[in-house]
């Protein structure tokens, strides 16, 4: 039985009750990084619950990669040009699990950045959003950020893991971003 994510617990608590109640999840747009992290937020009760992923129409899978929840889709989605009905959840990302043996074509075409190439394991990414925002409740400075990546994982071997990673984070204790007039994590601007 998968545990709840503790980032999807920190995140959800960040924002008002009814980010997390919409029941629409656009999976495809949070793969392709095209949602923030309000509406990332509506996975944490499917992450802590699987009967509400069954109910979406998704199938947990077996753990083969401890740091991973896996569901089979009942519907495929088409995500950056490729059909898949595997997905994968790893604290606050979410990532299609695509048939193709070799990462590195769909990383140059997203334009990813390598951030690691040897001995069999890839990684690539690029930050795309990255902004100061306020709590809703508490009017702390937060940063929210979104970053595409694509790598591929020993547990998978021919396959290519392609996502989004979605985060609020305090700023650095030596940096203090300057409140984003009206922006709050469940309302952010850019």
């Amino acid at each position: 039985m998968p545990t709840i994510r503790p980032i999807l617990l920190l995140l959800a608590a960040a924002l008002p009750a009814t980010a997390l109640a919409d029941p629409a999840i656009d999976l495809p747009a949070l793969i392709e990084c095209r949602q923030g992290v309000s509406e990332f937020v509506a996975l944490a009760p499917i992450a802590a619950d699987p009967l509400k992923a069954v109910a979406l129409g998704w199938r947990p899978l077996p753990q083969g990669n401890l740091f991973m929840n896996e569901y089979m889709l009942n519907t495929p989605v088409t995500v950056f040009g490729h059909t898949s009905d595997h997905i994968a959840m790893a604290g606050s990302s979410i990532m299609a699990i695509l048939d193709l043996a070799d990462p590195r074509p769909l990383a140059k075409a997203l334009e990813l950045e390598t951030g690691y190439d040897a001995d069999g394991k890839f990684m690539a990414g690029r930050e795309l959003v990255s902004r100061d925002v306020n709590d809703a409740r508490t009017g702390e400075a937060l940063i929210e950020s979104v970053i595409l990546s694509v790598s591929n994982v020993k547990s998978h071997p021919g396959k290519t893991l392609a996502g989004c990673t979605y985060s609020l984070d305090l700023p650095a204790e030596n940096e203090v971003p300057a409140p984003a007039a009206g922006a709050t994590a469940d309302t952010p601007q850019g």
